[in-house]
């Protein structure tokens, strides 16, 4: 990794981030740190290359993941694992590549020692590129990829199929993605398939926003310079019909691709979160002297059923932003948690309670907004409760706790004046003793909990807002790892709580609508929303639509300061029918930036402001459109609307 020459504060890295071969890359994200996973056999003997790394960058190996099956077949590929309650499953396909099975083996740490489960999960002769789905209700599904031989694109397309459990698919695959264009063909005369003109649609990942699902695909041949990267979506997971493909390759290429003379068949991608678990990052490899090395870039959601990857990209790049506290528990931080009460010590990267009536470790930051993610189990042969108090300055005013005793969680929380008790019934077959994660999210009087991939997802209105928390065991030993606080926020409004989540109406009008902000500014008005930002170095990201503007006047957009006084403005207007413009008022000097053609029409599109130290970058999807000058502080973001109408699909603000 690389440091800026000024500063510790950004570093950079530079794709590939591991450069000998490995292919097909999945990553794991388990108590904070990254286990990487490869196709075919490692140097070892073993099969699926495992690579270990704290910060997304710097990678050590450690070996092969599973030893190889005893009928010893040539081709093991896109191994991909998931953790739940205690095991790792490792999916993989398998066979001689003309014949080719899915399979799972299971382990009890990332790293390796995975055994097969003795058992083929699909009935195809070809069956490929396992991806394991699990919807917030907690229904699994596994994405992978098959043949196709009867129908109008001959190739390999995706299927979707209910898991009753980690070992059995329902039986029942539906299509997903199957070639409907020219980029996705692999070969225009395949001898081996007969000479048909084949298709390719390979290496499913699937995430979920706002109630649309999105699936991400290669396509191609990585030999074409057509082949990359591009996804469908759909409402409906289960539907019968096929989802909605988003690039034709003519008028909407893929979202990541090759680059001739820079990049060479960037593809077969999964995704994970950073450091700060707000950013994104699509995992790819690509092809070097080296065959298939590892890389990542950022991607987002601009709205409007769209993702987008910044990349690929060759030069560097701002390493994956820290949260304010990420704490791995190599040691004991002062700066980070107070012992309030009971002992800990540390033991193998945890922070583990000494058994008493209560032991409490107080977080030391304060915020209003912040989003807290830690892993947390019972030391076995231990019963208790542990889990979370939630702390408004130094006043308990809330609790989330795992009952090992009762087999519930125990939610309380303080409204108006006196506590009141809810209790959610956990699985029969919950491993307390096994990490479970927990993501706490708060923003002013909003509260989000959710633990592991369970269908319980607490959302709760305090009549008390939380700024803090404790780590909390309750007469037994637990254990806490992998612990990352981020502040600020990230508002998808989903819901009517525009008022609740910190935002200010100063003048106007506002609805959410269709999930959207909608902020209406009529001919002769403005509307004027403000919120609460924090720290010295940041990220505000707002993906936004402007729906209509009532005369040539119309300007939209932000002010960032302390006060009218104190503040610089970005707002985008046009300087004729065509050409759109975003203009930087400072108390300097007034700077103009031509945006790209047709910026401003009926389409989300999301800027991205990035401040660290002196200077601010501003970005436009993959895009970057300049950077200035931006030394003064900010406590707020003002975001306006004159003469027109502009929705919000989001806005985030992400301390860095």
């Amino acid at each position: 990794m690389n440091e800026n020459s000024s500063a510790n504060f950004p570093q950079t890295y530079l794709n590939p981030i591991y450069q000998k071969s490995f292919p097909d890359p999945y990553i794991l994200k388990f108590r904070g740190e990254y286990f990487a996973y490869c196709t075919d056999f490692w140097r070892d003997g073993k099969v699926f290359g495992v690579l270990h790394s704290r910060d997304l960058i710097n990678w050590n190996e450690i070996g092969g993941a599973m030893q190889p099956l005893e009928n010893s077949p040539p081709f093991y590929w896109a191994p991909e694992v998931t953790y739940f309650n205690g095991k790792f499953y490792l999916y993989y396909s398998v066979g001689n590549e003309t014949l080719m099975e899915i399979r799972v083996a299971v382990s009890d740490q990332p790293w390796g020692n995975f055994v097969d489960c003795g058992k083929r999960l699909t009935n195809e002769e070809f069956a490929i590129d396992a991806h394991l789905f699990i919807d917030e209700y907690g229904e699994k599904f596994l994405f992978y990829a098959t043949d196709f031989l009867e129908y109008s694109h001959i190739g390999t397309g995706t299927v979707v199929d209910r898991l009753n459990d980690f070992f059995t698919l329902a039986g029942n695959p539906k299509p997903v993605t199957r070639a409907k264009y020219d980029w996705q063909v692999y070969d225009a005369n395949r001898k081996e398939k007969g000479g048909v003109r084949w298709h390719t649609v390979e290496g499913s990942f699937v995430l979920k926003r706002k109630g649309i699902y999105y699936q991400m695909f290669s396509g191609g041949n990585w030999q074409n310079v057509t082949y990359g990267v591009s996804f469908a979506t759909t409402e409906n997971i289960e539907t019968n019909e096929e989802w909605n493909q988003f690039s034709d390759g003519e008028k909407v290429f893929p979202i990541l691709r090759t680059i001739p003379g820079k990049i060479t068949g960037p593809g077969h991608n999964s995704v994970v979160r950073g450091l700060n678990n707000r950013e994104l990052f699509c995992i790819y490899h690509c092809w070097t002297e080296n065959g298939r090395v590892l890389a990542i870039d950022r991607m987002d959601f601009p709205g409007g059923e769209r993702m987008f990857i910044f990349g690929a990209t060759t030069s560097p790049q701002f390493a994956p932003f820290q949260p304010e506290i990420l704490d791995l528990f190599d040691d004991f931080s002062e700066a980070n948690w107070n012992i309030k009460s009971g002992n800990w010590f540390i033991n193998d990267n945890q922070i583990i309670s000494e058994a008493s009536k209560i032991a409490e470790l107080q977080c030391q930051l304060q915020r209003r907004s912040f989003l807290f993610e830690i892993s947390l189990r019972i030391i076995e042969g231990e019963t208790g409760k542990f889990g979370i108090y939630l702390n408004q300055n130094d006043e308990k005013i809330g609790e989330f706790l795992l009952d090992s005793n009762r087999k519930k969680i125990i939610f309380n929380y303080l409204e108006n004046g006196f506590y009141k008790s809810e209790d959610y019934e956990l699985p029969s077959d919950f491993d307390f003793c096994s990490f479970h994660l927990l993501k706490c999210e708060v923003d002013h009087w909003l509260l989000k909990i959710s633990l592991d991939e369970q269908p319980l997802k607490i959302k709760k209105i305090m009549n008390n807002p939380s700024s803090n928390f404790s780590l909390a065991a309750e007469n037994c030993q637990a254990a806490f790892s992998g612990a990352a606080v981020t502040t600020g926020f990230e508002n998808l409004f989903e819901h009517n709580d525009f008022e609740v989540i910190g935002w200010r109406l100063v003048r106007g009008n506002w609805e959410i609508k269709d999930k959207n902000l909608i902020l209406n500014g009529q001919e002769g008005d403005e509307t004027i929303i403000e919120k609460e930002i924090f720290g010295e170095n940041f990220e505000i990201a707002f993906n936004f639509c402007l729906l209509k503007a009532f005369n040539s006047d119309f300007n939209f957009g932000l002010s960032l300061g302390l006060d009218e006084l104190n503040k610089t403005v970005f707002y985008f207007t046009k300087n004729n029918e065509s050409d759109s413009i975003l203009q930087i008022i400072d108390s300097v000097k007034v700077q103009q930036i031509s945006l790209p053609g047709q910026f401003l029409t009926n389409n989300f599109r999301q800027i991205s402001l990035i401040k660290i130290g002196d200077e601010l970058l501003i970005r436009s999807e993959t895009e970057e459109l300049g950077k200035i000058r931006f030394s003064q502080p900010s406590k707020r973001a003002v975001f306006f609307v004159r003469h027109s109408i502009v929705a919000f699909d989001m806005i985030r603000q992400t301390t860095l």
